[in-house]
């Protein structure tokens, strides 16, 4: 849900002119780390299948 939020607030910002630029680039930042850690914990919840 906060990665969804995340993306809401990336996409509001980006259309505000002038954007700013620091703060999007933290949301952004903030929204690759959170899509890192939901790769990780599902990789942990569903661990590969020996062959």
């Amino acid at each position: 849900m906060e990665h969804a939020d995340l993306d809401a607030s990336i996409d509001r910002l980006a259309e505000t002119a002038p954007a700013d630029e620091l703060l999007l680039r933290r949301l952004k930042k903030r929204r690759l780390a959170l899509r890192d850690e939901i790769a990780r914990l599902e990789l942990l919840a569903d661990p590969q299948e020996p062959a």
